[in-house]
């Protein structure tokens, strides 16, 4: 198995979901950052992850990067949510934020913003006021989640 995989089970087993994985360097410290989100809804809103959630997950993820770290030379862990705005790069990103507010920059200059109604393949499908448009994967450029006050 991989060091992700082995990092998602322990993400499903105190009832989270791996959003991302990655490698920053920030103030020359480099972050192996793990982002987790909850899938469980509330009033048609999906619940935050706690800051117990997160300690609880570092404590668990923390061995297993002691056995088989991510990066050579010193790092820090750290695990969270990805926020309530955030990129999505994958098919998997955008199927885990269905429901959400979602603005898409197509490799055509094109942009869309909606609601992510549905993902079908590699179709993502938005509700853009009333009208549901439908973008190919491969043709987006940049993606991301969006939150209006």
């Amino acid at each position: 198995m991989s060091l992700q995989s082995d990092i998602s089970s322990l993400v499903k087993s105190v009832g989270l979901e791996l959003y991302d994985v990655s490698i920053v360097n920030e103030n020359d410290e480099t972050i192996y950052r793990v982002s987790v989100v909850c899938n469980e809804l509330i009033d048609g809103k999906k619940k935050g992850v706690s800051m117990d959630a997160c300690v609880e997950l570092s404590h668990l993820i923390s061995p297993l990067l002691d056995v088989t770290p991510p990066v050579s030379g010193d790092y820090r862990l750290e695990v969270g949510s990805p926020g309530i705005e955030r990129k999505l790069s994958n098919i998997n990103q955008f199927k885990m934020s269905i429901g959400e507010k979602v603005s898409i920059l197509g490799t055509n200059k094109a942009k869309y913003k909606g609601i992510l109604t549905k993902v079908e393949g590699s179709k993502i499908f938005l509700d853009a006021d009333g009208e549901e448009v439908e973008v190919e994967f491969n043709n987006i450029n940049k993606a991301k989640t969006y939150f209006e006050w």
